[in-house]
């Protein structure tokens, strides 16, 4: 494993992936293929390229497109396939189902036809907690059926599946992660945590789903990303693999905290209208990741205090974004005219 494929890695989770890759093997090469959609971003991998320029390339590119794929993976000798291609936001998957299915099935196809023809050593999927859809009681299991309950987390399982049958049918040497909420830095600002940081910032309104008190389990992405490594070089092929940090906290302390940490008062929380289908809680059994030698490094509190410090001294970063057309017309799709009445716990 010495020449990566790094699909999708000018996003948030994958960009921070390919820094830690190529500053903790010296050996290793990465080529970042990339469609550079909305939330992909170069920016995020400026100081890669300058710091590790013999070792790092850039190819655009679509995962759906079999022929482009398989010309990279040809000229970059690639051995090694990690996916962090993806359509991700729940939200956007409610409004454009379509894109979700082509991407996150129809490019998993074409990405394990490549791996299956080159007979590449590894071929990872990075994937959701999502998949498993609400726990209400206990933690999901690997081996828990999964139940999804939006378009996205549907296109995530059916992705995971086809991975599985890949492994199965073709001997393809697939791993797995399913992965908990991420934050930390260059995350795209309409996912929820840095919109409210954002938003906070300018002493905008934080618009909460419902009463929120959904549970998520909110894991630093450097965490997300030394599991993945370990997956990569431990994890055995065929398996499925969780990765979170094992402990859940409400959307409305989570809130709370960054309002905290900025200074800013409680009373900008404003409920808005819930989504449909919106999860409740989400928890994962980390036992066996753990077993690997892996565990979480950073706390909740931790994890959030140092996002929400790259926010605030990174503005140059995501004030073009939040002020794009494209973000705009989003955020008046997303949430104008659903704002409703504040419970008196919201203004304390």
């Amino acid at each position: 494993m010495r020449n990566l494929m790094v699909t999708g890695g000018a996003g948030f989770i994958g960009s921070n992936f390919v820094r830690h890759m190529l500053r903790k093997y010296p050996d290793y090469r990465i080529v970042v293929y990339d469609k550079l959609t909305y939330a992909g971003n170069l920016v995020n991998l400026k100081d890669v390229a300058r710091d590790f320029a013999d070792r790092y390339a850039f190819v655009k590119g679509d995962i759906c497109d079999a022929e482009k794929v398989r010309a990279v993976v040809r000229e970059h000798q690639v051995d090694t396939i990690v996916n962090f291609a993806a359509a991700t936001h729940v939200d956007r998957s409610l409004m454009e189902p379509d894109e979700f299915i082509r991407t996150d099935v129809f490019g998993t196809y074409v990405l394990l036809e490549a791996a299956k023809e080159f007979r590449l050593e590894r071929y990872h999927q990075v994937s959701t907690d999502e998949v498993y859809g609400e726990v209400l009681e206990g933690r999901s299991r690997e081996t828990d059926p999964l139940h999804t309950r939006s378009p996205y987390s549907a296109s995530k399982a059916g992705g995971d599946m086809l991975c599985i049958a890949y492994y199965t049918s073709f001997g393809v040497p697939v791993t797995i992660t399913r992965g908990s909420n991420n934050i930390g830095p260059n995350q795209y600002p309409e996912k929820v945590v840095p919109l409210f940081i954002t938003n906070g910032i300018d002493d905008r309104p934080l618009p909460l789903y419902g009463d929120g008190t959904q549970m998520r389990d909110y894991q630093y992405v450097l965490d997300h990303c030394e599991g993945i490594d370990v997956v990569l070089h431990r994890g055995k092929p065929g398996e499925i693999y969780n990765l979170g940090t094992g402990v859940e906290t409400r959307n409305i302390d989570m809130a709370r905290a960054i309002l905290d940490l900025l200074g800013k008062p409680h009373s900008l929380i404003q409920p808005v209208q819930d989504r449909p289908g919106h999860d409740r809680r989400y928890a994962l059994d980390i036992s066996k990741i753990c077993a690997l030698g892996w565990e979480p490094g950073y706390t909740f509190e931790e994890a959030l205090e140092r996002t929400v410090r790259w926010y605030v001294e990174n503005e140059w970063w995501w004030r073009p974004i939040k002020s794009g057309e494209h973000y705009q017309e989003y955020y008046r799709r997303q949430y104008e005219e659903r704002e409703i009445a504040k419970p008196d716990a919201n203004d304390k």
